[in-house]
């Protein structure tokens, strides 16, 4: 129960900040016509082409340098050492998760953003609406269905991911994929079977969610 409920937390934290991120990046490139911006939506979207593993392996010394600064900084002004920061921690986690399936929240959040026409910005802006409520109270709402849809998806990612959870979580931190991969390893199959389980009913629940929207 332990392990299922450090589950459900980091992931439904992760599913919260790739949305966010997905429908910021999704409205500056609908708003915007600069290049930069363009390319930081394709570049956002690379994470999920790398194995976690290695994208795991690549951050991790990003976050001990970032550990490393922030100490030195903190000696420096004449305070105890703080140690690990953001290794070994949750926002490491739901910073991995983030870099590796922010592409389907984004990817979801502009095809819903293209089912709605520009009309809809143009007549916005000639009744005097600037860009930020035309986001968030016209777009927004029209994009309930499609954010709910990339929450399902994004959300069962996250619930069974297993390099960046196990290289990246904090001592004794222990999710459902975890606990599996540890009696696996031990050949303890039938030990790891309620995980399995709970995993399979954890990430069902939601698809049976998500079918019944496409029904609708």
């Amino acid at each position: 129960l332990r392990a299922l409920g450090n589950s459900l937390f980091v992931a439904l934290l992760a599913t919260a900040v790739v949305l966010l991120l997905a429908l910021l990046l999704a409205f500056a490139g609908r708003f915007s016509r600069h290049s930069p911006i363009r390319t930081a939506n394709r570049l956002a979207g690379l994470g999920y082409a790398l194995p976690g593993t290695v994208l795991v392996i690549g951050l991790l010394p990003a976050l001990g340098f970032f550990d490393r600064l922030a100490n030195d900084m903190i000696i420096g002004l004449g305070m105890p050492r703080f140690g690990l920061i953001l290794s070994g921690s949750m926002v490491a986690i739901v910073l991995a998760y983030t870099i590796r399936f922010l592409a389907i929240g984004l990817e979801q959040v502009e095809a819903g953003l293209a089912t709605i026409s520009r009309n809809t910005d143009f007549a916005a802006h000639t009744l005097g609406c600037p860009e930020r409520p035309l986001a968030w109270r016209i777009l927004a709402p029209a994009l309930k269905p499609v954010v709910a849809g990339a929450a399902i998806l994004i959300f069962v990612d996250c619930l069974k991911e297993l390099p960046a959870t196990l290289l990246l979580r904090p001592l004794n931190f222990e999710t459902l994929a975890t606990q599996l991969y540890g009696h696996a390893s031990r050949g303890s199959f039938e030990d790891g079977s309620v995980a399995a389980l709970l995993i399979v009913l954890a990430g069902l629940a939601p698809l049976v969610i998500l079918n019944r929207m496409m029904q609708r």
